[in-house]
């Protein structure tokens, strides 16, 4: 492998991990100010004990997010140096923002949410729990702008030339408002959501499988499901606002996303597929003129197709960005059927009648995860070959004077580091799930029902 793959697979490894863990402390952020609440409005102390409990998770998730996130902005120093000196003053100063508007504010009230539960009033704690999921979605507002700057840049000038040249911004509300942040940005924060919800809904599902704790775990399946159901919906319409974005900013994104090729052409819309990228074919199952009707309202508009770029300014991984793209939309729409199938179960009195729905929804929690991970996969590898879209290329963006041994040689530990970090989130997230939501000092009070339970399942 050359320097400039390396590099690439070495930062998409790392991000890639990071990312498993900021979309579940911005979805159980708001689970957790849903179940605070509650408990605030109703007195019920079964909310309290929830809101403890998913605090716990919460703490975890958190720290290994802020610790595997630290390691992406060296390497931007290391392996992207090109890029690093070009859009300096551009990610600094969201990172700044970032640093100033949204870490703050959530660190500043995590210690209050983690430690003040029984040293503050109720309605304190509350207002810190809500600090502290402001601040994860603020975090994902800068995060998503400097990105989204790379996919529409705006608001900034060229000062230099060659491989001094370097982005200075010259409107900063112009830069953040870029052509694709705001779409990109509900995008974002609905698929976290999700990832929260889900997680949620798993974890209290094992518990009413395994016959423990059955009235938290019922109110808390209940709270998680309403909040899974409301935006699984909701992201058909940030999916198609930003899909209608990519259609006017990157075009040929759009194009690999379906394996468009003809510019005269209408554009289908594949359910799946394969892409020949020889001959320029796409084999599978299609809505023909479905995505010309997406985009236009009119099943025969023609859609500008891949062959209306030379190949040096259009993607190369077609047929990948293709199968990311389908796997995002095909698990959203999996997500949405699952979700309106238990609602419906609720309504007519049945949901938690069914065991088989509640062991599809204990491993649907890869679902949002999945389908995380895939729309940034379609998203950065269809802005190639352009690292900020029509202006620094990829290729020039990678340090120089770093070879590819020593990227291997890192790429390597972080490897092993990582694996070592996810095994300890798995050991310390499931010590947390099996002991339960009830704190030791509260085993006095946990309900007489939820200890009968355990001592059938035990004996």
């Amino acid at each position: 492998m050359d320097t400039e793959i390396l590099a690439r697979v070495q930062f998409a490894f790392t991000v890639s991990f990071h990312y498993i863990y900021p979309p579940l402390s911005i979805g159980l952020g708001l689970i957790m100010v849903i179940m605070e609440g509650l408990y605030l409005k109703t007195g019920d102390k079964i909310y309290e004990t929830m809101a403890r409990f998913w605090t716990r998770i919460f703490a975890l998730t958190f720290g290994i997010g802020v610790a595997t996130g630290i390691v992406m902005e060296f390497e931007f120093g290391t392996n992207w140096a090109t890029y690093s000196r070009y859009v300096g003053d551009v990610f600094g100063s969201a990172l700044a923002a970032e640093g100033i508007f949204a870490f703050a504010l959530e660190s500043g009230f995590l210690g209050v949410l983690l430690f003040g539960w029984n040293r503050v009033k109720p309605p304190v704690h509350f207002i810190a729990t809500l600090g502290v999921w402001l601040g994860s979605m603020f975090s994902a507002v800068w995060i998503v702008v400097a990105n989204s700057w790379q996919q529409t840049p705006a608001g900034y000038h060229i000062v230099g030339t060659g491989t001094n040249a370097r982005a200075e911004i010259t409107d900063f509300w112009a830069m953040v408002f870029n052509p694709s942040s705001v779409d990109r940005l509900l995008h974002v924060w609905v698929g976290a959501i999700l990832a929260g919800a889900f997680l949620v809904l798993s974890v209290h599902g094992y518990y009413l499988l395994k016959g423990r704790y059955i009235e938290i775990s019922q109110k808390a399946f209940k709270i998680a499901l309403v909040v899974a159901t409301i935006f699984s919906c909701s992201q058909l319409l940030t999916g198609h606002e930003s899909a209608n974005g990519v259609s006017k900013n990157q075009p040929a994104k759009l194009a690999a996303f379906e394996g468009h090729y003809d510019s005269l052409a209408k554009a289908d819309m594949y359910l799946l597929g394969w892409v020949n990228q020889e001959k320029k074919e796409v084999y599978g199952p299609k809505i023909p003129g479905g995505l010309s009707f997406l985009l236009h309202y009119d099943f025969k508009t023609p859609v500008t197709g891949l062959n209306h770029y030379a190949d040096n300014d259009r993607p190369k991984a077609v047929n990948a960005i293709f199968q990311f793209y389908h796997i995002m939309i095909t698990l959203g729409m999996m997500m949405i059927g699952l979700t309106l199938l238990a609602s419906w179960l609720w309504w007519r009195g049945k949901l938690f009648n069914y065991r088989w729905l509640l062991k599809l929804f204990v491993f649907a929690v890869f679902m949002p995860q999945i389908a995380n991970q895939a729309g940034w996969f379609a998203a950065e590898m269809g802005r190639q070959p352009w690292v900020v879209y029509g202006l620094l290329r990829t290729s020039d963006a990678f340090s120089k004077s770093v070879g590819a041994q020593q990227i291997l040689f890192s790429l390597i530990m972080f490897t092993l580091i990582y694996v070592l970090l996810f095994a300890l989130f798995i050991y310390l997230l499931d010590r947390k799930i099996k002991h339960g939501p009830y704190d030791d000092s509260d085993i006095e009070s946990r309900p007489l029902q939820h200890e009968i339970s355990e001592v059938v399942e035990n004996r």
